[in-house]
């Protein structure tokens, strides 16, 4: 049986793995996983969690690329929750009758593109700006104005006018590009990004990039309207921009119903004729119409709570299981992959594939030797769904589960490597200390890793700080110039300077994401002050139950700090506190529609010794509220608690 501590482990190791598919789909635009496995990936992670109470540790995915100016978004852009099935889609459907009876809904194409957001003022384009993170954004103003039916002026727009939507490629463009002499593409959706994001915009302007517009962000209409928004409803809204200039779906691509019926029927009929459509789409978006109703229901930490996409059922193809190879990750979980004989699945060659894990493979009695079958979405890796039994071949034996590490020999529990010494385990655990959301060592990757480790220059984290002991021997080695060196030397000292929060999560502990990484350092203050800190302490901190707290306690026990002599921990949080000032120590709760990100309203209240917390409660001092408040608002009333305007809190926060 699976005890909670390998639960917790499980978790970490998914949101590490998480972390990488939103980098490589959002960043990247090189996806590692098709939209299904992520998608199980995050319902597990979300199962771990409510299982072992811990907070949520998955935000909107993605931020910004080197090379790219930074742009934080005013309202935060988010992704869309996606269901599979009709029982799913209906589930949704009754949930909002529910709440509403005889709400409508607006169900049209779903794009398989990029997502931006165009910034008007006073009717003139400002920027535009990717998803990135949902928070912050790219600058890639210099690559829209190159699509020539992009609007650049506005006539009889609000003052401020925020408007979102997806960059995309045509199938017919597509080709033409990959038949050109450049850089081919596996899909439109790749050759979309890449050329979008592009850092010199004449490359981008020798691509024919097209967009439609379905959303908006940030609005500001003067006092004196008659109406909060020129638009009411969805539809309404579609209307709208057309008459401003702005691409829409084609009306006769969309449809207004109450009935959950003509939804399921109009997801077939899109299904049926996608390939006839001039650009790929991979499933239809359904949303409640009516704006009121939109702003009622709200968002969870990811999407909104009014909009669902559905997904079109996983290309098909057939092909040889060749051989099957075990990964090990850093926290000793064993998980398998399929080798494949090369198969085209949606003009991409496809050479491996997911098999999740061995309960999977023995449920599904998957051989290597077999003939399977190969899914595909998102025009990513694939999954092997199963064998086709009848093509099976005489003498195939079934695949035995490893009882072994395949990489240090240890005896396997449950499927978890135990030796933490492990030479796979410890590769992967260097490479996630380095990355982004941890250390964020630049020149510092997975390839650099593997060198050094199989040269016996990394063990552990403490030795990567010796590494520019090493810079001229480093220089030597093919790959590496005397500039990179210098760089990745430069990135290393940064790295001796780490924010407190930065660290914790970088230790990789169980259940401990970034958020609580950072509530734990605004409790503690220090490292030595959370490694003793004793479980009942623990235990209330935002995100920290029972589990967590003594997965914590359990890491600190047996933890190795040499690697506290090499570093400089900041916590800015608590840095010059003025202990008089009116927000230290206080619990503030944030909502409505902020003008800034919140993530950077509650780094500015922690600034000054507060406390962000996401419900109102006795314990809460003051809640900020921005536009189309909701139930806090009300709850703060019945409680007394003081309610303060954006405006004041920042006037507060001198």
């Amino acid at each position: 049986m699976v005890t909670r501590s390998e639960l917790r482990l499980e978790l970490a190791d998914l949101a590490k793995k998480i972390a990488g598919y939103d980098k490589a789909y959002y960043e990247d635009d090189a996806p590692l996983v098709d939209d299904a496995a992520y998608d199980r990936a995050l319902a597990r992670a979300r199962r771990l969690e409510e299982a072992l109470g811990t907070a949520d540790l998955f935000g909107v995915a993605g931020s910004a690329k080197v090379g790219f100016k930074k742009i934080p978004h005013k309202v935060q852009m988010y992704s869309l929750e996606k269901v599979y099935t009709e029982g799913e889609i209906s589930e949704f459907v009754a949930k909002i009758h529910a709440a509403a009876p005889g709400a409508y809904f607006v169900a049209e194409p779903k794009l398989d593109g990029l997502s931006f957001s165009a910034h008007y003022e006073g009717g003139a384009l400002k920027y535009v700006a990717t998803r990135g993170d949902g928070l912050v954004g790219e600058d890639v103003t210099g690559n829209m104005r190159t699509i020539p039916d992009f609007p650049q002026n506005l006539s009889g727009a609000p003052d401020v006018l925020e408007i979102r939507g997806e960059v995309f490629m045509t199938k017919e463009d597509f080709l033409r590009l990959n038949e050109g002499d450049g850089k081919k593409f596996a899909n439109p959706r790749n050759a979309a990004a890449g050329s979008l994001r592009q850092l010199d915009p004449r490359i981008t302007a020798t691509r024919r990039l097209s967009y439609v517009a379905y959303a908006w962000g940030d609005v500001s209409i003067p006092e004196d309207s008659p109406r909060a928004m020129p638009w009411v409803s969805q539809h309404e809204f579609y209307e709208y921009i057309k008459g401003l200039g702005f691409k829409t779906h084609d009306p006769r691509h969309i449809i207004r119903t109450d009935n959950i019926g003509d939804i399921i029927d109009y997801f077939t009929a899109r299904e049926l004729d996608r390939g006839a459509m001039p650009f790929d789409i991979d499933g239809i978006v359904v949303k409640v119409d009516e704006i009121v109703l939109q702003n009622k229901l709200g968002f969870i930490s990811r999407a909104p709570k009014w909009a669902m996409a559905m997904k079109f059922p996983s290309e098909i193809a057939a092909t040889r299981l060749e051989s099957i190879t075990l990964q090990v990750g850093r926290t000793g979980a064993v998980t398998p992959v399929a080798n494949l004989a090369p198969v085209n699945i949606g003009g991409v060659l496809v050479t491996r594939a997911t098999l999740h894990n061995f309960d999977y493979i023995a449920e599904k009695d998957i051989r290597p030797g077999d003939i399977v079958r190969v899914k595909r979405a998102g025009d990513v890796i694939p999954q092997v769904d199963g064998p086709m039994d009848d093509m099976r071949a005489s003498g195939t034996r079934p695949f035995v589960s490893p009882a072994r590490c395949p990489s240090c020999g240890s005896l396997l529990v449950e499927g978890f490597c135990k030796n933490a010494g492990c030479p796979a385990r410890r590769r992967e655990y260097l490479k996630y200390f380095i990355s982004r959301e941890a250390m964020n060592i630049d020149g510092l990757g997975d390839s650099q890793i593997d060198l050094f480790y199989d040269r016996g220059w990394l063990y552990s984290p403490k030795d990567i700080f010796h590494l520019p002991e090493r810079a001229t021997e480093i220089e030597r080695i093919e790959g590496f110039g005397k500039k990179s060196v210098e760089n990745l030397m430069v990135s290393i000292r940064k790295a001796r300077a780490p924010t407190l929060a930065k660290f914790i999560y970088a230790l990789g502990i169980g259940g401990v994401g970034a958020a609580t990484s950072r509530d734990l350092a605004d409790t503690f203050g220090s490292i030595d002050g959370l490694r003793h800190a004793r479980p009942e302490r623990l235990v209330g901190i935002n995100g920290v139950g029972e589990i967590t707290a003594a997965a914590i306690v359990e890491f600190f026990a047996s933890w190795d700090d040499g690697i506290l002599s090499e570093l400089k921990i900041e916590n800015p949080t608590l840095r010059e506190l003025d202990a008089m000032h009116p927000l230290f120590g206080r619990t503030l709760v944030f909502t409505g529609t902020l003008n800034m990100p919140r993530e950077k309203a509650e780094e500015i209240a922690r600034s000054f010794g507060a406390k962000s917390a996401g419900s109102v409660s006795k314990k809460t001092d003051f809640l900020v509220a921005g536009a189309d408040t909701g139930s806090k608002l009300k709850k703060a009333a019945e409680l007394g608690i003081k309610v303060l305007s954006e405006d004041e809190f920042l006037a507060i926060a001198k």
